[in-house]
């Protein structure tokens, strides 16, 4: 008979392997379960999902994956409409549209593309990471404003320019607010030390996605392209589905760490309890705005420049008398 030795794991859903010591001495291996059905799902678990899932990833990881597959389905569906509506625009399908002309028009797009991105940085980088439930949720929203700016162009030929650079600053602002705030999310998601890993997962998922959305657009282009009322239809059905999917992914994020509106919410909390109890990050969490910041009677200002603080040597003097034990050095 043979003699179980040890049973092997990675993480609490992984599919446990049996070390089986035989009479003749040697070791065998062996698994519980259905074998096939068990082989696909292990392959799609180890395609799809970080290793050592769901232990190697916050506990809102599901979730939050669940409506971000939504919102990038229904993004890539809408971006379908709004390409065929920009590549009409620049000329395609028309022998009167001048290749040169077509080529100018997509510099200064692209130019446009990259002052915004530049501006943007400059001007949002600092709050990106604190506030990236917030600014995430302000790229998509941008995001489907380009979009909507793309399909308005096929009606104002003669703006084309004006309206593929517009659409092109808010996609600016949509790849920086998206991209940083995406990493401070998969930060956030990583357990293990598997940042990487994570990230790398979450790409394939979304290529995945943005696949099953490419077919389905393959469908539907061919007879949107010739109906405006069933473009606008799918394209405002699209959006609301992707707005709402997004807002219902930043709001699943429970954040441990704590930024304004949070320590703003957790104080608030702590000085209205009878017994001074503090709230947890799910309580907390629950109630921090996405859309717009809480309304606070008093400002604070962090890391703010030294001439800010002292204008004169007597307010200098002061600050020193009511802060002498702290080391500012």
């Amino acid at each position: 008979m043979d003699t179980l030795i040890c049973r092997e794991t990675y993480g609490s859903k992984s599919d446990p392997r049996d070390y089986l010591c035989k009479n003749d001495g040697t070791i065998s291996e062996s698994r519980s379960g259905n074998r096939g059905l068990s082989s696909i799902l292990h392959f799609l678990r180890v395609v799809f999902l970080p290793q050592g899932y769901p232990d190697s990833v916050s506990k809102d990881y599901l979730e939050y994956q669940i409506w971000d597959t939504v919102q990038a389905f229904s993004s890539s569906i809408t971006g379908t409409l709004s390409t065929h509506a920009m590549l009409k625009g620049v000329g395609v399908g028309d022998e009167s549209a001048s290749a040169a002309a077509a080529t100018i028009t997509w510099l200064l797009r692209d130019g446009t593309s990259m002052t915004g991105r530049i501006a943007f940085a400059w001007y949002q980088g600092s709050s990106l990471d604190s506030d990236a439930k917030r600014w995430r949720l302000f790229a998509d929203i941008m995001n489907d404003a380009a979009m909507c700016i793309e399909l308005v162009s096929v009606f104002f030929p003669q703006y084309f320019v004006i309206i593929a650079c517009v659409s092109s600053l808010f996609k600016s602002m949509v790849g920086v607010a998206g991209g940083a705030t995406r990493a401070a999310l998969t930060m956030h998601q990583a357990r293990r030390n598997n940042m990487a890993d994570v990230s790398a997962k979450d790409g394939s998922q979304e290529t995945l996605v943005n696949l099953a959305a490419l077919f389905v657009g393959l469908i539907i282009t061919p007879i949107a392209s010739k109906n405006i009322l069933l473009t606008w239809s799918l394209f405002f059905l699209c959006t609301c589905l992707h707005l709402y999917a997004n807002y219902r992914a930043v709001t699943c994020v429970v954040m441990e760490t704590l930024n304004q509106n949070r320590f703003h919410i957790l104080v608030q909390d702590y000085l209205h309890s009878s017994q001074f109890s503090m709230s947890g990050p799910d309580a907390v969490n629950s109630r921090e705005p996405v859309i717009w910041r809480l309304s606070r009677p008093l400002k604070l200002n962090l890391g703010v420049p030294f001439r800010t603080v002292a204008q004169s040597m007597r307010d200098l003097e002061m600050c020193l008398q009511s802060n002498g034990q702290e080391k500012f050095c």
